[in-house]
């Protein structure tokens, strides 16, 4: 069956699946406002405030493994309706969050939530890689990505708009204020989240009950007998491939969120005005890639040279935001959406290429690369912190735009394992 075929037969499990990708779509692209907003709500320093991608993706490598085992005793679709209802769960948490203003109650919350999306995009990930030619997958997986970044748009804008309306206004309030007129300021401004977290919660448990009515037909990998040599596989470890993909994906998952999620706040130390919008620029730009891999892939260029086009292209960028500055450089940071949205598409199909039996366990661990989030965001706001500190001892004006330019460096080994995974990577164990 061709790749269009295979569309047109599955259009309504694809149709659903997408209207899920967009639901995590929305609500982790929430958390590009709701880094700086947090940030001035509980009154954190650079790195803390990065906490909040933190605990949202360190879920993904807490709970993958749970998650695939959950989903082999329930399935796919009981499995995305109860990811839907812990996020649901997560937002809830939000309101005793607000009214405390601790921060640890807000990182509980965001962690319930990525908790439910990391059972949701075990589930939804290879159900969809697997709904058709394994060839095609990354074009399925391009479209689920339009899905999610197009609500992604909406969630950041949407959340800008709510969490960081007047926020120059507001944090030089705050700044000047003392005692019991500053944490009555700051009581108002986190009273801001309760409402929109609220309503989330809702619609999500809405999604939660209409998915377990949703006609979605299971579907299973074929099984995987022998391989190479005659010799049966046995092990997930007997897929170097796979661990490649892992490693692949969290350094990818790592450099896209630093582009989504720190533009926000470099707009706002580069002083320029509209920041809170900048989220949906970085988005924008790859709901167009998106587009673009939809009509190319696989007919006119393979999954792996895609993957190799945008490894490529995220070094160029790097280097092209470390030498400008100003609102060229946020641009060349939104830019990097070109360079990201063809990865994920393009790895899930590679990685996941005969493991037959063990696609699951495959696709747990590949949700576990999602924890990149966690770890490589936090690192570069170490290093603005750092330098920032460093650059104001030295007198340098305009220390944390500089130093927040700098230390985007951190994204150059990351498109350099992605450029090493599509050139050899995905092929290392395989029988050609």
């Amino acid at each position: 069956m061709s790749a269009d075929e295979s569309l047109k037969s599955n259009l309504v499990p694809i149709s659903i699946i997408g209207g899920l990708f967009a639901t995590f779509g929305f609500i982790t692209w929430v958390n590009g406002p709701l880094i700086p907003a947090m940030q001035s709500i509980c009154q954190l320093t650079d790195a803390e405030a990065f906490l909040v991608a933190s605990a949202s993706y360190i879920s993904f490598c807490v709970m993958a493994l749970p998650a695939s085992y959950v989903l082999q005793k329930v399935g796919y679709k009981n499995g995305m309706s109860l990811g839907l209802f812990l996020m649901a769960a997560g937002a809830l948490v939000f309101i005793p969050a607000a009214s405390s203003r601790v921060y640890a109650v807000f990182l509980t919350g965001i962690f319930i939530q990525g908790t439910g999306m990391t059972l949701l995009q075990t589930a939804a990930n290879p159900y969809i890689t697997i709904l058709g030619p394994i060839e095609s997958g990354a074009k399925r997986i391009a479209i689920m990505g339009i899905c999610n970044k197009a609500a992604g748009v909406f969630g950041s804008v949407i959340f800008g708009a709510l969490l960081l309306g007047g926020i120059k206004e507001k944090n030089e309030l705050i700044a000047s204020a003392s005692g019991a007129e500053k944490e009555a300021l700051l009581d108002t401004m986190a009273s801001g989240v309760v409402t929109p977290y609220l309503v989330m919660a809702v619609v999500l448990v809405i999604i939660a009950l209409l998915i377990r009515r949703a006609p979605l037909p299971e579907v299973e990998p074929q099984e995987e007998e022998v391989t190479e040599g005659g010799t049966v596989k046995n092990s997930i470890f007997q897929f170097p491939h796979l661990w490649l993909g892992v490693l692949t994906l969290f350094t990818y998952v790592g450099a896209e969120v630093i582009a989504g999620d720190s533009i926000i706040k470099y707009g706002i130390a580069l002083g320029l005005d509209n920041s809170e919008f900048f989220g949906s620029f970085t988005l924008i730009a790859m709901i167009v890639m998106y587009l673009i891999g939809v009509v190319l892939i696989p007919k006119y260029i393979s999954q792996e040279t895609a993957l190799k086009l945008s490894a490529a292209l995220g070094i160029v960028l790097s280097f092209c935001i470390l030498f400008t500055t100003g609102f060229i450089s946020v641009l060349f940071v939104a830019s990097l959406g070109i360079a990201n949205a063809l990865v994920w598409p393009a790895v899930w199909p590679l990685a996941l290429n005969k493991l037959g039996r063990f696609t699951k366990t495959g696709a747990a661990l590949l949700i576990m690369g999602i924890s990149g989030g966690a770890v490589i965001p936090p690192l570069y706001g170490h290093l603005v912190g750092a330098k920032t500190t460093e650059l104001m001892e030295k007198g340098v004006e305009n220390a944390l735009a500089t130093a927040s330019t700098s230390s985007y460096w951190i994204l150059l080994p990351c498109y350099v394992i992605i450029l090493y995974y599509a050139f050899s990577g995905h092929k290392l164990g395989l029988k050609k």
